[in-house]
């Protein structure tokens, strides 16, 4: 059986981890993971990516420890840089990625959320980012992403102090966007990929490039970025299409170029 499902809806494509019990991360599923968003960036009718657990219990619960029993630093640093391609990958996908988080989430399940755009988790949803209680570090975007979202405070709190958090006190901190029902992450994350659809996805490309260019650069550097890529919009049919569309009261038909 696939341990990482990939199903197309729509413009909107899904992504499920299927590794029971836990939903745990391999060297395979990683490498799928990367070439899968990949793939979907190539995809021009794809505009929306949502990421799920299969399963009542779990999102994802990480890596398996068992990796790392013996102490072997080759298997580390090839885990390590798989990890980062992949995760990394997905941070950089050109579309809107939404995390279903429909149960634990730990470690490196926690990291994949991290590094999608919106979080969406349900109310019995626990979060932590556990590996210094074993020796290690989140070594896949956690240290760095998590502090953008929550601040230095609670990052080291989850991260120093080994601290576990339900849904609500997430969304209370920064770390996802909402909480609902258990059961409905999914549905939840499927319906705000449909809003998406409703966007021009060159716009949406620009702006989410836009945003996360904060994390690495300065508003005098990004500021004249928006001013470059506003202007390049024009050179797109999807800007032509959106102001006709706005302008005749109908919706507008994306080509996504």
């Amino acid at each position: 059986m696939a341990q990482l499902k990939l199903e197309k809806r729509g413009h909107t494509a899904l992504i499920t981890m299927s590794n029971p019990p836990a939903n745990t991360w391999t060297a395979e599923t990683l490498t799928q993971l990367r070439d899968a968003v990949k793939s979907l960036d190539a995809d021009k009718n794809i505009y929306a990516l949502v990421i799920t657990g299969e399963g009542e219990k779990f999102f994802s619960a990480g890596a398996d420890l068992k990796l790392f029993a013996d102490g072997d630093k080759a298997v580390a640093s090839d885990m390590a840089r798989i990890f980062g391609e992949a995760f990394e990958t997905l941070s950089a996908f050109r579309g809107v990625s939404i995390a279903a988080i429909n149960g634990y989430a730990m470690g490196g399940g926690l990291e994949v959320a991290l590094a999608c755009d919106i979080r969406i988790a349900e109310q019995q949803a626990q979060m932590a980012l556990p590996e210094a209680k074993v020796g290690l570090l989140p070594c896949a975007g956690g240290t760095q992403n998590l502090a953008w979202l929550v601040g230095e405070g609670w990052a080291k709190r989850m991260i120093l102090c080994g601290e576990r958090i339900g849904a609500e006190k997430a969304q209370q901190i920064g770390l996802i966007e909402e909480v609902v029902a258990t059961g409905m992450a999914l549905e939840s994350a499927l319906a705000m990929a449909d809003k998406v659809a409703e966007q021009s996805p060159s716009a949406v490309s620009a702006c989410k490039a836009l945003i996360q260019k904060g994390r690495s650069g300065t508003m005098q550097s990004a500021l004249p970025l928006e001013r470059e890529l506003f202007v390049g919009l024009f050179d797109t049919q999807d800007q032509v299409e959106g102001v006709q569309a706005f302008l005749e009261k109908r919706k507008a038909n994306w080509v996504n170029g």
